[in-house]
């Protein structure tokens, strides 16, 4: 007798569904939807005010900083989301292995984010161009040590997103009112940063009160041993995380010194709502990675239900990207139609290097695998972005970042189909 495919996967939908871990899964994915049709709101109400108040060319300026702060964020950053949030929830019932591992990721973030600093410093002392933007990229940096005190990425490992939900509320809400308050002028586009770090700061003192008080974790006091060997684990995952900057970030860069800063601000327009569709694709990996890390045999219908909501987000971006840019920016923003319909495929290529890559290859032990495939297929984009961008300005951007992850995309899907089929060794 013959099953339908569809009828298989709704069958498996339905038994992890009516399961605990089913029902942890469904709160947890229903409190990040709702997060995440925050996320929606909260921008799509200020997008058209800011555009509007502070033009094209303040857009450039806040993105060319964001992209120079992405750098030092996925310093900061080191792989922890990942393999931090794998460690928990292997061990989230050891109440001391977790108070340990907690403790060993914040002072190593720490760490981290001052050499960043001192970094930073150095290159605004240095480059003319970093030292004429220097408040601008301060105030920008300012999200890392915010990003630090509210770890999501422990709320994810002990399956708890309602508190990731409730807090990021709290600091998307304070960001709002502060930009309509605020930001009456193009001169003002400078506190867009300060709020968002002010966002992410008194979230984060929240965060650290519940996990420290509510919850009886304990922050134990540095040791350099311990902080050294978390910094050593999650390397080959850092390295990973940081090459894609090579393309992604560092085409906004090149864009910056080839077209400007209106060029720029044309790139990001399109490239936010890109974003809104990668968040989206986060929320289901976000919450099924604890789960597959505990629970890697349910993989497959993971993958099926993400491609298919990749699918049709790419669609949607693709065929209503005129009236999305045209609802929501003025006429002098209106070239980033283009540049959302080529950003929007680039979905389709992101859902495949989470499904495989960090969904599989990270959690299964793979990640110098996972850091080598994502090495090559950075540096090809680092090469393909300068005649692209050189010749094509903003969509030659587009077409670097959207080119490059489909080469990521494909390759990590076919190293983890021959790591399954062959069983190769971690």
């Amino acid at each position: 007798m013959n099953i339908n495919p569809t009828m298989r996967i709704r069958d498996r939908v339905i038994s992890v569904r009516n399961s605990e871990d089913g029902r942890v899964l469904v709160q947890n994915f229903a409190y990040l939807s709702l997060l995440q049709i925050a996320g929606y709101i909260f921008p799509l109400v200020t997008l058209p005010y800011l555009a509007r108040v502070i033009g094209v060319e303040s857009f450039g300026k806040i993105a060319f900083a964001a992209a120079i702060i992405g750098w030092f964020q996925t310093i900061a950053d080191w792989g922890f989301n990942y393999t931090a949030t794998r460690d928990v929830a292997i061990h989230r019932e050891d109440k001391q292995m977790v108070s340990m591992i907690f403790s060993n990721v914040l002072w190593a973030r720490c760490l981290l984010a001052f050499f960043s600093l001192v970094a930073l410093l150095l290159l605004i002392y240095i480059v003319p161009s970093f030292s004429e933007m220097s408040t601008l990229l301060l105030l920008t940096f300012l999200q890392i040590p915010g990003q630090i005190l509210f770890p999501e990425w422990f709320f994810q490992a002990m399956e708890k997103m309602k508190y990731i939900t409730i807090l990021s509320l709290i600091s998307k809400m304070f960001f709002t009112i502060a930009v309509f308050v605020f930001i009456t002028e193009e001169s003002h586009f400078i506190l867009q940063p300060l709020f968002i770090s002010l966002g992410f700061l008194v979230s984060g003192i929240v965060a650290l009160y519940y996990i420290l008080v509510r919850w009886g974790f304990k922050l134990v006091k540095p040791n350099f041993t311990g902080v050294f060997e978390t910094l050593k684990s999650s390397t080959d995952v850092f390295i990973n995380n940081l090459m894609p900057n090579l393309y992604s970030s560092f085409s906004i860069f090149l864009l910056g010194m080839y077209g400007g800063t209106v060029s720029t601000g044309k790139l990001d327009a399109g490239n936010k709502f890109m974003k809104m569709g990668q968040q989206f694709i986060a929320i289901i990996s976000r919450t099924f990675f604890p789960y597959l890390s505990r629970k890697i045999g349910r993989h497959g219908l993971f993958s099926k239900i993400n491609l298919l909501i990749s699918l049709l987000i790419s669609l949607v971006l693709f065929g209503f990207a005129p009236l999305i840019i045209k609802l929501f920016f003025t006429s002098e923003f209106y070239d980033a139609i283009i540049v959302l319909q080529i950003l929007s495929i680039s979905i389709l290529f992101l859902s495949l290097s989470s499904i495989f890559g960090t969904n599989y290859l990270i959690i299964q032990g793979h990640e110098k695998k996972l850091r080598n495939v994502t090495s090559f297929s950075s540096i090809i984009g680092f090469l393909i972005s300068f005649p692209l961008i050189y010749y094509f300005d903003y969509i030659g951007a587009a077409i670097t970042i959207t080119l490059t992850r489909g080469i990521m995309g494909l390759s990590v899907l076919l190293l983890a189909n021959r790591i399954r089929t062959s069983k190769l060794p971690i």
